[in-house]
């Protein structure tokens, strides 16, 4: 009998060490908190020409800690949602506090943060009815201002490198699906591309990745985030359907919460920390909650 039970107790053991391992890590407490005796990175906001809208626009810049005009960077271009502009991560997300906590850790990779505005248009502000037809649009023409105007501006202006390897795109909600779509439609520009529950402005699958192939040859790291409560779960859930059935290699990483800077801001905190780095692609299992 104390044999049995013996075994029974080693055996619970080992379940809980298993599950221990597959448990899906989560930001630690603090993490968002601005911490005074750590050094801190610096933010700046930039005018740029957009030959695409016809008008200079606003973009905001994180600096890392100790930031050198003679040193090399890469770069994460960070996109906002449907009701924000260049300032939303800033007001609602605290990049600038969660990267400076990671800096003073050791573990994030030194690289510039790009938050632009990416409703394209001549008043790009987050006013009147957001979702008119022109502004959603606005959206979608992003994307030639993102390549043709602002990525030149930052590459003739600051320290970065200007390869793909060293350019990453991720963001939130409508900015994930932007993220998404020029992301791995332009795999010659990003090698470094993330989804934060994403919205109905994501391509259908087939679209959006029309050469799997390519993909996994190039994409560095494609990473796909949203909360198990929010209404916008099944454009994650289809896109990573579709990747599984491609076998393209990717993070798939569903966490409890809504549509809100809860979740935004524990995936930044996690999907910064692999950006620029050696990736393991055995360790994105971890990550999720379905094989």
């Amino acid at each position: 009998m104390k044999r049995l039970i013996s075994i029974l107790v080693t055996l619970l053991f080992i379940q809980i060490a298993v599950f221990a391992q597959k448990q899906i890590p989560t930001a630690p407490a603090g993490f968002d908190v601005n911490q005074e005796n750590i050094p801190h990175g610096k933010i700046d906001t930039i005018q740029y020409a957009s030959k695409t809208v016809g008008t200079n626009r606003k973009a905001t810049i994180y600096f890392p800690p100790g930031y050198q005009k003679t040193k090399k960077y890469p770069v994460l271009y960070l996109l906002h949602g449907i009701g924000g502009d260049e300032k939303e991560w800033l007001n609602g997300g605290k990049p600038q506090v969660i990267f400076d906590n990671l800096y003073a850790a050791g573990k994030l990779e030194p690289m510039l943060v790009v938050m632009p505005n990416g409703r394209a248009m001549q008043d790009d502000r987050a006013t009147g009815n957001i979702m008119a037809p022109e502004k959603v649009a606005a959206f979608a023409t992003f994307e030639k201002d993102l390549l043709q105007d602002l990525i030149p501006y930052v590459e003739k202006n600051y320290p970065v490198f200007k390869d793909r390897n060293h350019r990453a795109l991720a963001g939130l909600s409508m900015g994930g699906g932007q993220s998404l779509n020029f992301g791995l439609g332009n795999l010659d520009t990003f090698a470094w591309v993330g989804g934060f529950s994403s919205a109905p402005n994501t391509k259908v699958p087939a679209e959006l990745l029309p050469d799997p192939a390519k993909a996994k040859t190039m994409l560095k790291l494609l990473w796909i985030s949203c909360g198990d409560n929010d209404r916008l779960l099944n454009f994650s859930q289809r896109t990573h359907e579709y990747l599984v059935e491609k076998n393209v290699p990717h993070i798939y990483y569903v966490e409890p919460g809504v549509h809100d800077f809860k979740v935004w801001k524990n995936d930044l905190h996690l999907f910064s920390q692999l950006l620029f780095k050696p990736v393991d692609q055995a360790a994105f299992q971890k990550y999720s909650l379905n094989p």
